[in-house]
């Protein structure tokens, strides 16, 4: 479709198509926050799954088109290496979106996280695990690695709504002492209400949330084509491409959710919503082998898999941030957020070294 446009014109579709993934997304958090407070959905349906999936409308877009084309390197790269990108999203909200004198994790630690954070490790290392088996393990269009990444998704959530309504700890909220003054998801039912922001129907609401919806899936088809035309105009790779500049822009959605949060100073929902969609992220590789009729993971790349143990890292490193509550600020971020920019940079640096390697 973008064969023979100039590298000036694809720069400028794929910066309006990124724009448009900016302004759908806000549209998106905050039509679901006030769709699932309405509806009774919960705080892990409305929030886990609903807005997980309205976040990741782009990866789902690039997903089936780089699936239904042939074009699996952007695909995993862009699945894994989002992973890895939106865990640095939360960098940015502890730098830029707190207005508090305590560090994100701080304010946020609660036993719940911790138990999305885990979610993320475990469908990440299945996936890894995946990438070890036969290509050959394919029957009507399903793998059992997908599926069971799936299950494994599907259970966390259930543990993480149960965890939502209570832990059999001294503290039956799993809360740390000292953290934000509202309960999580409060801004979710302030939306709702109107407080703070203009009052919005539910039929205006779903409305809304489906232009938003199209919006965002149609910039996603053309992101993805327009980028892998750049990524060839400037003699970059798929999988790198896929993992930096390509995943940056499809987490557009997350940044602006986040900062909405943290503004509205519910912590605990900016953390739950970038692990929430980073725990759904591998669930794509089962539309990946369904579009395609092909085992995904087994044809991983070294640079893929390297990727996935990057976002495992990270996401470790936020974990510890959540249970040891680091109150010192360094460079206006908390410590845990200071190191995973360090490793994130460094990570993609190692990054191109494997795609040499694997080149050469």
């Amino acid at each position: 479709m973008f064969e023979g446009l100039s590298l000036p014109v694809l720069l400028a579709i794929f910066a309006a198509s990124a724009a448009v993934i900016w302004l759908a997304g806000v549209k998106l958090s905050d039509t679901v926050d006030i769709l699932s407070a309405r509806s009774g959905l919960g705080e892990a349906l409305g929030g886990v799954i609903l807005l997980a999936i309205a976040t990741n409308l782009p990866e789902i877009a690039i997903t089936f088109s780089a699936a239904w084309s042939g074009t699996l390197g952007i695909a995993v790269g862009n699945i894994l290496g989002g992973i890895a990108i939106q865990t640095v999203v939360l960098v940015i909200l502890d730098a830029f979106g707190m207005k508090d004198e305590m560090p994100l994790t701080y304010r946020a630690a609660s036993l719940t996280l911790v138990i999305e954070g885990l979610l993320v490790v475990a469908v990440l290392i299945v996936a890894v695990m995946a990438t070890q088996l036969p290509g050959s393990l394919v029957m009507v269009r399903l793998t059992p690695d997908t599926v069971l990444i799936l299950l494994f998704w599907i259970v966390g959530v259930w543990l993480i709504g149960r965890a939502n309504r209570g832990l059999p700890w001294h503290e039956a909220t799993g809360d740390a002492p000292d953290t934000q003054a509202k309960p999580k998801g409060q801004s979710k039912h302030d939306k709702a209400a109107g407080v703070g922001c203009p009052a919005m129907s539910t039929r205006k609401a779903v409305i809304v949330f489906a232009i938003a919806a199209l919006a965002t899936l149609g910039a996603g088809v053309t992101i993805e084509m327009s980028g892998d035309a750049i990524a060839r105009h400037i003699g970059l790779s798929g999988v790198l491409f896929g993992a930096t500049i390509l995943a940056a822009a499809t987490a557009l959605p997350e940044l602006s959710s986040g900062l909405a949060s943290t503004r509205l100073k519910d912590y605990q929902l900016a953390i739950s919503d970038i692990f929430g969609g980073n725990a759904f992220l591998p669930v794509l590789f089962l539309l990946a082998t369904i579009v395609s009729g092909e085992a995904v993971l087994p044809h991983a790349q070294a640079t893929d898999i390297y990727l996935a143990a990057l976002g495992i890292l990270l996401t470790c490193i936020y974990i510890a941030g959540l249970v040891f509550r680091p109150s010192r600020r360094i460079l206006g971020m908390g410590v845990d957020s200071l190191a995973v920019l360090i490793l994130y940079a460094i990570g993609t640096a190692g990054l191109v070294a494997v795609a040499q390697r694997a080149g050469g």
